[in-house]
């Protein structure tokens, strides 16, 4: 992240079913939307029987995204935030595709859980629709997934993330957009299966007022209030009125419903298919629909860790908390971090400070909360709980990324464990985790003691590391440990030198 504030800023949402940017003019710290791109990729559509994207899907969507990085490729690194979603997170050659799309942008991808994806949906229908009520359900239609969540003001209370999407079912109960009766109750039953077991913590009692984003939800608007089947927002008689208008008809080309684009059309019922269940399973009557949706949401968060509101600090704080961690303990290990990361950039030995000093940080937080399941091998506890844990404000490769740094932090310190890292950090969290180790070795006694006086060095194999006054000399176990660590690191080509 830049320490300047950007007069720019952008976030491109790679759905399942469309692709969509945003860019934005930063103004006294809010935001003005200055530029949208939007395209109908259908990634979703590309996924084959083992669940891979086929050459044609990614063509497409690379063309889409040689054209988006046209308006974004010069921006600067930081001003850009771009998530992949259902479909990027299940498609088992993601990473092939995500490495072009990379080079497309001219910056890196993240890939989002769907908790998160939630929590950012929730973010841009916050930020960009006024409402009084106390309580907010707001839904959206993907390609890939239907996310549901409950909040208040500008904070998401109640998050969920359910595997069906406009693209999904229509292709699953739609195929070549052939309709019948049964095939639409069929899809119906479908939506409310997967809903069943949320309706309790979604029902009508546990909310104020129902908020629709999404593409799909815009466009079965915009058909209800076109065709009159509703004047107030997208209402229960006029989706009946919807079905039943749709369940006349044996092919979507016949639907022939005012307002409905031709990129729309194949998807359409698919997505009419999930609102119906979602209205009758959750006793919905009536639902405004919001402008705001995930890109709007990532803009937002992209302002707020400019002015250092990152909502990931929260989210290690908290979770420290909740494992009842050593916080003065952490402290400590964190200023002996900062003394050390403060003589290496001084030797122009790391980039990008703000962003080693974050991760750095949230490890000391975390690298400790295993210990609350067993004494015995709690690096991996606690590397577990990270990695498959709902962080809010994390990627999955950020969690991937902070899990492996804190699995590594103790006993044997293995090199291939970074090779699944993404490039650059496959090699520079290597050097972030010796920091970590050596920066926990010196706290071993966990006493307010003072920390030693010490010079250090990083070569790309080496580690110097010299205490002042012979201080070395008058800590034995300290001396030790370091001998221990000194070998540790040799059976992975590190050499440590110390006196």
């Amino acid at each position: 992240m830049t320490d300047k504030i950007p007069t720019s800023v952008a976030a491109v949402d790679l759905g399942s079913n469309s692709f969509h940017m945003i860019v934005c003019k930063v103004e006294k710290g809010q935001l003005r939307t200055i530029d949208r791109l939007k395209e109908m990729v259908r990634l979703a559509s590309g996924l084959d029987s083992q669940r891979n994207l086929d050459n044609k899907t990614q063509q497409r969507a690379l063309d889409c995204l040689e054209r988006f990085g046209q308006r974004i490729r010069n921006f600067p690194a930081g001003t850009v935030r771009i998530v992949g979603t259902n479909t990027l997170r299940t498609a088992k050659n993601s990473q092939q595709f995500i490495l072009k799309a990379e080079k497309a942008l001219g910056h890196p991808i993240e890939i989002i859980a769907g908790i998160e994806e939630a929590r950012l949906i929730y973010q841009g229908v916050a930020n960009s629709l006024g409402s009084n009520a106390n309580s907010r359900f707001v839904m959206d239609i993907g390609g890939g997934s239907t996310e549901y969540i409950i909040g208040t003001n500008d904070t998401a209370s109640v998050k969920e993330s359910l595997n069906m999407g406009c693209v999904t079912v229509s292709n699953l109960f739609f195929k070549g957009g052939v309709i019948s009766k049964k095939s639409f109750k069929k899809a119906t039953i479908y939506a409310q299966q997967k809903l069943i077991s949320h309706q309790r913590k979604f029902s009508r009692k546990n909310w104020d007022e129902a908020i629709g984003a999404s593409g799909s939800l815009r466009s079965i608007h915009k058909v209800l209030i076109a065709t009159k089947w509703s004047n107030n927002g997208i209402t229960l008689k006029g989706l009946e009125k919807l079905v039943e208008h749709i369940t006349k008809c044996k092919h979507v080309d016949d639907l022939n419903l005012p307002e409905l684009s031709e990129e729309r059309l194949p998807v359409f019922v698919g997505g009419v298919a999930i609102i119906y269940a979602t209205f009758q399973k959750l006793d919905i009557e009536q639902m405004t629909v919001s402008d705001g949706a995930l890109r709007e949401g990532l803009v937002h968060d992209l302002l707020n860790r400019i002015y250092n509101h990152d909502i990931r600090s929260k989210t290690v704080e908290t979770v420290a908390k909740h494992y009842n961690t050593d916080i003065d303990h952490a402290s400590r290990i964190k200023q002996t971090i900062n003394y050390i990361l403060n003589q290496l950039d001084s030797k122009n030995c790391t980039e990008n400070s703000k962003i080693v000093t974050q991760f750095l940080h949230w490890a000391v937080s975390l690298h400790g909360i295993g210990l609350n399941i067993a004494h015995n091998q709690y690096h991996k506890h606690s590397a577990y709980i990270i990695e498959n844990g709902d962080f809010s404000g994390f990627s999955r490769q950020d969690q991937i990324l902070l899990s492996t740094i804190v699995h590594t932090h103790r006993k044997k310190f293995s090199k291939s464990r970074f090779k699944k890292l993404p490039v650059p950090w496959n090699k520079d969290a290597q050097y972030l985790t010796i920091i970590l180790r050596l920066a926990i070795l010196l706290h071993r006694n966990r006493h307010m003691i003072e920390r030693p006086s010490f010079e250090i060095t990083i070569h790309p194999s080496t580690i110097e590391l010299h205490f002042a006054n012979n201080w070395l000399e008058n800590a034995p176990l300290t001396y030790a440990d370091l001998e221990t660590e000194a070998e540790y690191l040799s059976s992975a080509d590190y050499k440590l030198n110390f006196t």
